[in-house]
Formats: structure tokens, sequence, C-alpha cells
């Protein structure tokens, strides 16, 4: 428990609202260039290529082969 009569050193209270304005800055840098980003015509009339799983000829052919 703090004891009342230490009194509060301003060098500490410098660094910890430092610390947080920091960290509030970091997190702007990092989050603001990805909606700039996505904002810019050109990501957002780009064709996006699907990726994962997707069923083509060769998916079916293989299926029909395997059910037999």
């Amino acid at each position: 428990m703090k004891d009342p009569q230490q009194p509060i050193s301003e060098a500490r209270r410098k660094f910890l609202q430092d610390a947080v304005a920091t960290g509030g800055l970091t997190v702007a840098a990092v989050t603001l260039p990805g909606v700039a980003a996505a904002a810019t015509p050109e990501t957002a009339t780009s064709e996006v290529t699907p990726r994962g799983y997707r069923v083509t000829q060769h998916i079916l052919d293989y299926y029909k082969s395997a059910s037999v």
C-alpha cells in the first residue's frame, strides 16, 4: 500500500504518460496504413483470385473414379 507521506515522483509520472502516448501512436501507425491501402481505387477494382478449395473438372473426375 502506498505511503501517503511519500511524494509522487514527477519523472515516473512523465515516463508513464510517455509510455501511454507511444503505445497509442504505435497502434495508430499500424492500423491506419491498412485502412488507407484498402481505400485505394487500384485495390478496389482489382479482381481477387479465390484461394483454397475449388471444385474443378479435375476434382469431379477424381470423385467419379473414386466412387466406383
